[in-house]
C-alpha cells in the first residue's frame, strides 16, 4: 500500500468517520427507545431474538462502542467487522424479507448489506497512518491485507452466524401455526 499517501489516508479516515457516525447515530436512537419503555425489547422478540431486552442492550451498546473503535482507529478490522456482524443480523432478521430495495413502505436490505459489505471491505486497507492503530504500532491489529479482510470477514460474518444460531428463533407465520 502507499504508506505515505495523504489520499489514501484521507480517503480512510473519511470512511471510517462516517461509517463511526452512522452507527452511533443509529445506537443512540435505539438508547432514546430503551429508555421510553419495552417497545425495542419487544420488537427484538416479536424477531425471534430472546431475550428481547438484553439484545437491545447488546446492540444498542454495541452500536455506540464499536464506532468510537472506528473514529480513533483502533482495532480497525475488528470494529469494522462488528459493524457487518450488526448489519447482516439486521438483514437475517428484519430486512431480509421485505425484498432488496429500502423505500419509505418498507425496510429491503440494500442499506445493511451494502454497510456489511463496505465494511468488510474497508478494513482489509486498516485505519491508515492517521489512526491510533497506527501510531501505538498496535500489532497485530495492523494487519497486511490479506489478515485484516480475513479478521473482519471471521468477525463480521463468524459473528453473525453465532449470534444468529444462538439467539435466533425466526417466529412461525400465521399460517405455519395452524
Amino acid at each position: 500500500m502507499y504508506e505515505g499517501s495523504d489520499a489514501i489516508n484521507l480517503a480512510l479516515l473519511v470512511a471510517r468517520l462516517w461509517i463511526a457516525f452512522m452507527v452511533f447515530m443509529h445506537g443512540w436512537r435505539h438508547l432514546k427507545a430503551l429508555r421510553s419503555g419495552p417497545g425495542m425489547a419487544n420488537w427484538f422478540e416479536s424477531l425471534g431474538i430472546k431475550p428481547g431486552k438484553f439484545h437491545a442492550w447488546n446492540v444498542t451498546l454495541t452500536e455506540l462502542i464499536f464506532p468510537l473503535l472506528l473514529v480513533v482507529g483502533l482495532l480497525t478490522p475488528f470494529a469494522y467487522g462488528g459493524v457487518a456482524a450488526l448489519m447482516l443480523v439486521a438483514f437475517m432478521t428484519n430486512h431480509r424479507p421485505n425484498g432488496f430495495f429500502l423505500t419509505s413502505a418498507k425496510e429491503g436490505y440494500e442499506y445493511v448489506v451494502t454497510v456489511a459489505v463496505v465494511s468488510i471491505a474497508i478494513a482489509t486497507f486498516g485505519a491508515g497512518q492517521w489512526s491510533l492503530d497506527h501510531a501505538i504500532d498496535a500489532s497485530p491489529f495492523v494487519l497486511e491485507p490479506k489478515k485484516a479482510l480475513a479478521a473482519a470477514a471471521i468477525v463480521g460474518i463468524g459473528g453473525a452466524v453465532v449470534f444468529l444460531a444462538l439467539f435466533w428463533r425466526p417466529p412461525k407465520k400465521a399460517a405455519d401455526a395452524g
